[in-house]
């Protein structure tokens, strides 16, 4: 496979961020997908997530499996560590690097083809384990690589390019997220990147397994009139739960507001932020209200949008498994091989 790298010179006043890294240096090759297509607009929101949050790249570790999305990793972040698995087993293959390595930022991209289908086990595994990692499905609904059959998740009723109606129920991510414990929990559209971009922020400083499905229309076989994941169906049908920002640790802003009302908050580089406060029916840090409230919306039609669950005090695999504080590759030979007389320690415990 042949990749189109971009050139590396640039304006010189680029502005860049308090590492001394432009938007640019977030980058990849330039993509291949289809001319349109949702994912690339994901692409650029991840680069503008990390160069924002002035995260390092070597500190980041992208992985990702098999589809259209999976190729996606190769458009951005292009001097981080990368690793494309097989199909479906993305989740697993970040897990393991995720225990040998503690200290890096683990991003996973997956599709609905590699999470909802042969994935699934190893999505559902992910999320109950709390692996502390940000896991993005960039959903379209269809095997894009394949010529666009149904996936998984495609609503039943949605008719395919060619006309053929699905007659199968839909397999909720989001839901399935929330069920098994993920820690942080939402769902954005590729088109709205004032929304996924600080959903992506708050996801990648969130400390447990965060989730976000991303609808991304495949602009090929899945952007029709009779498609549930088009960009007109899913713009005239999403209902956004909250508004959101993020904001890295300063000095405190404080605000006080009625709920339903919006505020003007002036920030410490000067600029506006203007916030929306939830009305009072929902709350994002109850887990079983979110699930009510998903349902609810889902039987009216709507896509909700938005952070939909998050633990404000949450904990990933690292803390149930009471692993070392120092990354394995950090370790010197008497504590990753203790000897024998811990070994049959061990074996007694086990008689």
């Amino acid at each position: 496979m042949t990749f189109l790298a971009k050139p590396k010179l640039h304006h010189p006043e680029l502005h860049k961020n308090s590492l001394g890294y432009t938007r640019r240096d977030y980058e990849g090759a330039i993509s291949t997908l289809c001319a349109g297509c949702g994912h690339d607009s994901i692409s650029a929101a991840i680069v503008r997530a990390c160069f924002e949050l002035e995260l390092p790249p070597h500190r980041i570790a992208k992985l990702s499996g098999i589809g259209c999305s999976s190729k996606t990793p190769t458009y951005f972040l292009g001097a981080s560590h990368g690793f494309n698995s097989v199909h479906g087993r993305m989740p697993s293959v970040l897990t393991g690097a995720n225990l040998a390595n503690r200290d890096l930022i683990y991003l996973g991209v997956s599709g609905d083809g590699d999470s909802a289908s042969i994935g699934l086990g190893q999505f559902a595994h992910a999320m109950r384990r709390g692996v502390n990692m940000v896991y993005i499905v960039e959903n379209n609904g269809v095997y894009g690589l394949t010529k666009g059959q149904f996936s998984a998740t495609s609503d039943k009723g949605a008719k395919s390019k060619r006309g053929l109606e699905n007659s199968d129920e839909a397999i909720d991510l989001v839901g399935m997220a929330l069920q098994l414990g993920a820690t942080f929990v939402a769902r954005s559209f590729s088109g709205d990147k004032a929304q996924l971009v600080p959903l992506i922020e708050a996801a990648l400083r969130h400390e447990g397994a965060a989730f976000i499905d991303c609808i991304s229309p495949c602009v090929a076989f899945n952007n029709h009139m009779g498609s549930t994941k088009s960009f007109d169906y899913v713009r005239e049908h999403n209902a956004a739960v909250n508004y959101l920002d993020v904001i890295t640790g300063r000095e405190e802003i404080t605000v006080d507001y009625a709920p339903g009302s919006v505020e003007m908050v002036t920030q410490h580089d000067g600029s506006k932020l203007r916030l929306r406060k939830l009305h009072v029916e929902y709350d994002m840090h109850d887990r079983v209200s979110a699930m009510t409230y998903m349902q609810q919306r889902q039987a009216a039609g709507e896509i909700v949008t938005g952070l939909l669950y998050v633990d404000p005090a949450p904990h990933d695999m690292h803390g149930y498994l009471k692993t070392s504080d120092t990354p394995l590759n950090a370790l010197q030979e008497d504590a990753l091989v203790p000897g024998s007389a811990a070994l049959t320690k061990i074996n007694a415990g086990l008689r």
